[in-house]
């Protein structure tokens, strides 16, 4: 208590000598948003499902809209650059704005398509009914983060984790487990916010299009590089954190339905070639292979036997195991073509596939179908 006095006497004597000082007026006003600068709306998506754009730039002598394109910008006296392009379908769309030779975001729009870089901002048109990537009035599911240690890797990684609306209703029951991949530049995080992959299977699921499943949503880069993701040196390590690390750890946490017949694994790009190689060259530990737009199988110089030696020898087997083989691409991605010549591979070696082709390029839109799809056909009886 006595080592506590001098403390007290000196803060009585701050408070004496501030009380002694004369108190400053006080001049604060707010004006409330009347003297802020009035919000730019942009993107304004229009009932007509037109969609205008704008961005504030004075000084700036030449803008322009790139969307599907590249669209110039008109200028009013304030500064404002305007562009309105549409009607178009409802779907989800990526953009950005040209200021004098510089690309950059919108900066009136949050949405962003994110990852390892911010390189777009998305706007998306609703559809009436709500389509099938947008949230509805029906139950929905659970979004985890995981942290893991990875064994290849030697480092703490994270993951996503989606569980169905019954997992938490039906707590005897136990899930299939689908392992969804992303692409070269996006992270963990992109299959659930851009990708909309909850919200996906929480539509299907509740139409009853699907089987309720765990989606688990991986990292598929080992350093950030194309290499990391995209190499066999780099798919290699993948695929072992993938058996050795994160099954395990899903199947210790979660409520998993056992064996290979409820494990699913596919992905998109980067993640599509990642998902097709450790699929078949495991067909121990899966039963559900595909692969979205994938550019690994879509290469010149992709040879299946050389990535999955042995694999084109035994088709009896190879379908005998395999409930689903899954192929799908954007009609207008330079990958398509590829995709084709693959299929062509496939037959002549009397394995059996699904092709899904869907319009559009090397973009989102394309792969919430490819998943839409894929979903519902597997863990079917």
């Amino acid at each position: 208590m006595k080592k506590l006095l001098p403390a007290a006497i000196a803060a009585v004597f701050v408070l004496a000598a501030q009380d002694s000082q004369p108190r400053p007026k006080n001049t604060y006003h707010s004006s409330g948003g009347a003297s802020a600068q009035q919000r730019l709306v942009s993107p304004e998506v229009h009932p007509d499902r037109t969609i205008t754009f704008r961005l504030r730039a004075p000084e700036a002598s030449q803008v322009s809209l790139s969307f599907a394109g590249v669209k110039p910008m008109a200028k009013d006296t304030s500064g404002i650059w305007t562009a309105t392009v549409g009607p178009l379908p409802p779907e989800i769309y990526q953009y950005n704005f040209v200021v004098d030779g510089v690309r950059i975001l919108d900066p009136g729009n949050s949405n962003l398509k994110n990852g390892r870089t911010l390189d777009a901002s998305v706007v998306e048109v609703p559809g009436s009914p709500p389509r099938f990537d947008e949230v509805q009035a029906v139950p929905h599911g659970a979004l985890h983060i995981r942290m893991y240690h990875s064994t290849p890797l030697k480092k703490q990684r994270q993951l996503y984790v989606y569980t169905p609306p019954e997992y938490d209703t039906e707590p005897g029951r136990r899930f299939p487990v689908l392992y969804l991949r992303h692409g070269s530049g996006d992270t963990e995080e992109n299959w659930s916010d851009t990708g909309r992959a909850g919200v996906i299977l929480d539509n299907l699921i509740a139409g009853r299009k699907a089987v309720p499943m765990i989606v688990v949503m991986p990292n598929g880069d080992t350093d950030g590089t194309w290499a990391g993701g995209s190499s066999p040196a780099g798919i290699e390590l993948l695929g072992q954190e993938l058996l050795a690390d994160i099954i395990p750890m899903i199947e210790k946490t979660y409520r998993v339905s056992p064996g290979r017949e409820s494990r699913a694994i596919t992905g998109l790009s980067m993640g599509g070639g990642q998902a097709f190689t450790i699929g078949l060259k495991h067909l121990d530990q899966f039963a559900w292979v595909g692969e979205f737009s994938s550019g690994l199988v879509s290469d010149t110089d992709f040879h299946l036997d050389q990535h999955l030696p042995g694999f084109l020898d035994r088709p009896e087997d190879v379908n005998r195991k395999l409930k689903l083989l899954f192929l799908s691409c954007g009609t207008e991605d330079p990958r398509y073509p590829g995709q084709l010549d693959l299929m062509d591979v496939l037959k002549q070696h009397h394995i059996r596939y699904v092709w899904y082709p869907t319009p559009g390029v090397h973009e989102w839109k394309v792969w919430r179908h490819a998943l839409h799809e894929f979903a519902q056909k597997v863990f079917q009886p």
